[in-house]
């Protein structure tokens, strides 16, 4: 196998595991956002919907 082919497959490699945390993260802070609505938590659904604002805005 080439270096550069291995330099791509690292490179790939990368991406998909910090795509898969940026998921994962998201879909716990839809959560987490809807147990601070349910509570009414207005500080911390406000620091949750940042928190979410910014992952989306670094994704896109």
């Amino acid at each position: 196998m080439s270096i550069i082919y291995e330099a791509l497959l690292d490179l790939h490699a990368e991406v998909v595991i910090k795509e898969s945390i940026r998921k994962f993260r998201e879909v716990n802070l839809y959560k987490e956002i809807d147990d601070a609505l349910q509570n009414g938590d207005e500080d911390l659904f406000i620091k949750l919907t940042n928190e979410l604002k910014t992952i989306n805005e670094s994704s896109a």
